[in-house]
């Protein structure tokens, strides 16, 4: 089963008012949301790689306001253990039986406030999670539900305190994108409803989670034609082919951005994937997952140079859907 014309049109306007909802609290920034959303309907996860105070814990409340569902922000520090973001089991002394207390991982949106300042075994607590949607404590399986979105963040590199994500811990985020600051007249507006310090707490939900997940699901029957799938797998063959590359785009990858593909399609009103999708996405699902070659990088060739060098590269196919 496939996506209908017509459930295209309604998952448009669903989208189109979720974005909006959530932009009230943030303010000048729906192509950002528009990403994000996207990627809790791919059921995905963001990286976000942002100075302080730029809107992170506004766009997790917002969104989690936006759907009915519950947030919860953990700041990871380096004496953070893994027990404090996926819960411990505990005896209870009067009925003489282990009890499991959740930890902050379960919500709908999880922000992990800069993440690369705990220690690399608190980040790995996060894996099981984001891959599995689901946290094991003493052998026992606990589901976190759906959505389930992480939104983590982390300073720049060069900041002191940091621990830099390894290759497959990043390879989990479905995307790494930006907020970035606001422009002169968007901070001028924010500057006038300063003393609202929740802007978050009086948006009405537009949707409740199960909506969610049933868009989430509807989204996944969106067409994608052979050419295209065709065009994704030479476009990572070639990301681990260049010569500025020590490590190219892998197989869940290649994955990911077929499923934020299908989702963007459908924001767009389309039931059917085409090119253009997959070059719109190619920076925000692929960037963070490139391996540059020291040498390159001392010259200043960047994974974004990569890509598009790559997209330049190889011939977009024209498909049935798209002519």
């Amino acid at each position: 089963m496939t996506m209908t014309p017509e459930q295209a049109t309604w998952f448009q306007g669903t989208f189109g008012r979720l974005v909006d909802n959530v932009d009230r609290a943030l303010m000048g920034k729906s192509e950002i949301v528009g990403l994000v959303l996207a990627a809790m309907l791919a059921e995905g996860h963001v990286l976000l790689e942002d100075a302080p105070g730029t809107g992170k814990t506004s766009l997790a409340k917002a969104l989690a306001a936006t759907v009915q569902g519950t947030s919860n922000r953990i700041q990871f520090t380096p004496d953070l253990l893994p027990s404090d973001v996926t819960g411990v089991t505990i005896y209870d002394q009067q009925t003489h039986t282990f009890e499991f207390h959740r930890g902050p991982v379960f919500a709908s949106i999880v922000l992990a406030d800069e993440i690369n300042r705990a220690s690399p075994k608190t980040q790995s607590a996060l894996l099981e999670v984001m891959e599995e949607s689901r946290v094991t404590v003493d052998g026992t399986p606990h589901e976190v539900g759906r959505p389930f979105l992480v939104i983590a963040t982390q300073n720049p590199i060069e900041q002191a305190g940091t621990y830099k994500l390894p290759e497959a811990q990043l390879d989990r985020f479905l995307i790494k994108t930006s907020i970035g600051y606001p422009t002169l007249e968007v901070t001028e507006r924010i500057l006038a409803g300063s003393a609202d310090r929740n802007p978050s707490a009086g948006l009405t939900a537009i949707i409740t989670t199960s909506a969610v997940a049933d868009m989430a699901d509807l989204a996944a029957t969106v067409h994608v034609e052979p050419a295209v799938l065709r065009y994704v797998a030479e476009l990572a063959e070639t990301t681990r082919t260049d010569k500025d590359a020590r490590l190219g785009v892998s197989v869940r990858g290649a994955i990911a951005i077929v499923r934020l593909a299908k989702v963007w399609a459908a924001a767009q009103g389309r039931h059917y994937v085409i090119p253009d999708d997959i070059k719109a996405l190619s920076q925000p699902v692929w960037a963070h997952r490139l391996v540059m070659d020291p040498e390159a990088e001392f010259v200043g060739t960047t994974p974004e140079t990569v890509i598009a060098r790559v997209l330049d590269k190889v011939a977009a196919p024209q498909t049935r859907a798209a002519v």
